[in-house]
């Protein structure tokens, strides 16, 4: 339009970054960081630190533009600290999986070719072994000298001074994370380099590996930024939250909840140790610290649920709990209310920045124990469209709560592709939209009702398919089953298998498949049942190809 221009006064490079440097100035005396017995940090204090950080990488360590800075440690300061230092020193974020074994971090760490690595303290001699089987990177479009250069390795000491293993130097050859810092204190002309177009990245985040080796999904700044912003809607928060760092920042930097909380001035209480290990950590940090909203996987409800035996004392005040995959069973459910938490359910993945649509459960408008259809679930503002369509036409399915389609997303915070793959990225967003390679159904009344997984429906005949995770819904409402994974086995046709891990003590054997029957049309109630556990991968998900894989080399009924 004639008169109309853009330039630096009207158009600044949309980063999280800013919110960080807005927190300082706004809530620069409010609690910024808190972790163990001692530590405590204010905003204002954690832009310095973030900027101290972001000095000695450029200025000491040639940190530039382009460079990525792996990071290796549970949720610690430092590891919020690094999601703010590294992007102001323009560099690339990534944050990995402290539960992978040494071969598939090291496949990894080649395939990030890091300038720099940080590591937590407990964490050095993990490292160590993986950089013995760090080769020669693969990747043809990396210079000779960057595919032969081993990392920099920052060790990461331990703050809290009631740890019994605080150690105090660093191994031979490797940098003090404290000290990196302090150095950079005395640094007043230093500029922190802001994105020059706002779609440049800032974080690398890896899938979770379940069918093979984790992909590498690169986040922009422009997505970042929008999606912070859109959790915070999406998880209708209305004040400054005490967040509780239970979901791993290594999963979507935090589902974008270390920018959002800058965004936000809230503040983060940090935990060393994984809920898993420790779930009275998670209700005793609740109560001292009145937390008022924590993240994560299904599996943090049990924990809740179990860790409740224990407890004394009631909560606070209202927490609320937001869970992304399927729910646990409702008696769960209901003890986890009746505990004084509001849960809400989410659905999304690494590619689409964390969760992309939510809802609250409701115990009376949802009695299913594990909700698979999000129903008056409302997406990520910044997320354009959902939809549920023909794979091959890109027609969108009938709103009849039968025909079945591929989940598509299409909008603002969506990653930017799959690091050093062009034919991934180009595959996974043909036709414009990103394809979830997630089933689903449209009802009646508009809403998306999640099936299953592409590669685990199982047809059991022609255009008849099976969700593994409904039958898996209804042998999780069984009151002695622990654990359940369906899979499809190849006969003339694929049926339905069931392997199920029992409280200790039971024997169900074909009562399983008669508690099945009496819930589910015939074609889905599982033909075979087997008893055992069930391999996982370093993020706890169930590896249902190898599950495939056993069923077929059974091939019996029930076992």
């Amino acid at each position: 339009m004639e008169g109309t221009m853009q330039c630096s006064a009207n158009y600044v490079p949309l980063t999280p970054i800013s919110f960080l440097e807005r927190a300082a100035a706004v809530h620069g005396d409010k609690t910024s960081l808190v972790y163990g017995s001692s530590f405590r940090c204010t905003w204002r204090q954690t832009y310095q630190r973030c900027r101290s950080l972001a000095s000695v990488l450029c200025r000491i360590y040639n940190v530039s533009p382009g460079h990525i800075v792996a990071a290796l440690a549970p949720n610690i300061p430092a590891l919020y600290e690094l999601h703010f230092g590294v992007p102001m020193a323009g560099a690339i974020l990534s944050a990995l999986n402290i539960s992978l074994d040494p071969p598939t971090l090291s496949v990894l760490l080649n395939q990030l070719n890091p300038k720099m690595v940080f590591v937590d303290h407990k964490l050095v001699h993990l490292l160590f072994k993986f950089i013995d089987l760090w080769g020669p990177s693969s990747d043809s479009s990396c210079s000779s000298h960057v595919k032969d250069r081993k990392p920099l390795i920052v060790v990461i000491p331990e703050l809290d001074p009631s740890e019994p293993s605080c150690t105090t130097d660093p191994p031979g050859g490797c940098i003090d994370y404290g000290s990196l810092v302090a150095s950079g204190e005395n640094d007043p002309d230093f500029e922190v380099i802001w994105p020059k177009d706002e779609t440049e990245p800032i974080s690398v985040n890896f899938t979770s590996g379940s069918t093979g080796i984790p992909k590498a999904v690169v986040y922009s700044h422009r997505a970042a930024y929008l999606n912070s912003i859109g959790m915070i809607f999406l998880s209708e928060i209305m004040k400054p939250p005490v967040f509780l760092w239970t979901v791993d920042m290594f999963r979507c930097n935090g589902w974008c909840f270390a920018w959002s909380m800058a965004a936000l001035g809230g503040t983060n209480v940090c935990l060393r140790e994984n809920y898993t290990a420790c779930p009275d950590a998670i209700l005793s940090s609740i109560i001292h610290h009145k937390v008022t909203l924590l993240c994560g996987k299904p599996s943090l409800l049990n924990q809740l649920a179990l860790a409740d035996e224990y407890r004394l004392e009631p909560l606070p005040n209202a927490v609320d709990i937001f869970i992304s995959g399927p729910l646990p069973a409702a008696s769960v459910l209901m003890r986890v209310k009746e505990m004084g938490f509001n849960v809400r359910v989410g659905y999304g993945m690494t590619e689409a920045l964390g969760p992309a649509i939510s809802r609250r459960w409701d115990h009376e408008t949802d009695p299913a124990s594990r909700t698979l259809g999000l129903h008056r679930a409302h997406h990520n503002i910044m997320l354009h469209d959902v939809d549920v369509k023909d794979p091959i036409t890109m027609r969108s399915v009938p709103s009849d709560g039968a025909t079945t389609g591929e989940v598509m997303f299409r909008g603002n915070t969506l990653m930017s592709g799959y690091l050093n793959d062009p034919h991934g990225t180009r595959d996974v967003f043909r036709g414009g939209w990103y394809r979830t390679r997630d089933m689903g159904v449209r009802l009646p009344s508009g809403d998306i009702q999640f099936k299953d997984r592409a590669a685990d429906m199982i047809a059991t005949g022609p255009a008849r398919y099976v969700s593994s995770l409904e039958v898996e819904e209804v042998l999780s409402n069984h009151s002695e089953v622990v654990e359940a994974a369906v899979v499809g086995r190849s006969d003339s046709q694929q049926v339905p298998c069931a392997f199920v891990k029992v409280r200790k003590g039971s024997d169900l054997k074909e009562e399983i498949v008669e508690f099945c029957g009496g819930r589910l049309p015939s074609h889905m109630v599982p033909r075979a049942v087997y008893f055992e556990d069930m391999p996982k991968n370093s993020t706890g998900k169930t590896h249902k190809h190898l599950l495939r894989e056993r069923a077929n080399d059974k091939g019996k009924f029930v076992h």
